[in-house]
């Protein structure tokens, strides 16, 4: 069985910590209202969740993961969604079960922990306080904290430097293929949770070095 021995604990937080998709597809729904379409309702927002606003915008407006989204809509649609998101950030998320046992866990035994995201800081610190877990990060990279973010290093890069811990020293627990893309990248092992957003494909494929079920189960492997 593998076992982690990491100094630094970097974790994302949709589909990792916070399960946000009932409020982010209440705000995709009412935005798509606004601009006087259907809505697509919560399951199929699901599958378009973990990279960042702007995309989960586009993909609102184009019904696919990658489809090319008329400019003037985005331009209309976008600060809809924005405004409708900063006012229902949290009232409908929260966390996954095992998440609050698995941190108690990891700040017991001293593990210095980090928070990545590619949401942007405006909702990503009212999350993390309203869900009562802000405190037990020593740094938080948001999507718009530095030039890039996840698939790209720089996030983990950055949070290693900060504390002044290798990346080799250094874990990610994540959800999707970008957290496994960006910590092969950064040289940080990557622990995947298996009830994550991914598009609807199995984690599995992305070949990260573990993958389980619950923040509870980290107490077997850490």
């Amino acid at each position: 069985m593998k076992k982690f021995n990491p100094k630094l604990i970097m974790i994302d937080v949709d589909g990792t910590l916070v399960d946000s998709v009932p409020d982010l597809a209440y705000c995709v729904d009412e935005m798509m209202l606004a601009m006087g379409r259907k809505k697509w309702g919560e399951a199929k927002v699901r599958q378009w969740v973990g990279n960042g606003v702007p995309k989960l915008v586009e993909r609102s407006l184009t019904g696919e993961l990658e489809g090319t989204v008329n400019q003037e809509d985005y331009d209309k649609a976008y600060p809809i969604f924005l405004a409708l998101y900063a006012k229902n950030t949290t009232g409908r998320s929260s966390l996954y079960p095992g998440v609050q046992e698995g941190l108690d866990y990891m700040k017991a035994q001293g593990y210095t922990l980090g928070c990545v995201t590619n949401k942007a800081a405006q909702f990503t610190l009212p999350i993390l306080k309203d869900l009562g877990i802000f405190d037990y990060f020593g740094i938080v990279v948001s999507g718009d904290t530095l030039a890039k973010k996840k698939p790209d290093p720089l996030p983990l890069l950055h949070s290693a430097e900060f504390f002044d811990i290798s990346p080799e020293d250094s874990l990610m627990l994540g959800d999707s293929i970008s957290d496994v893309k960006a910590s092969r990248a950064a040289g940080f092992d990557i622990i995947c949770m298996s009830y994550g957003y991914n598009h609807g494909v199995d984690i599995r494929d992305a070949n990260p070095d573990m993958v389980i079920d619950s923040m509870v189960e980290l107490k077997e492997y850490l």
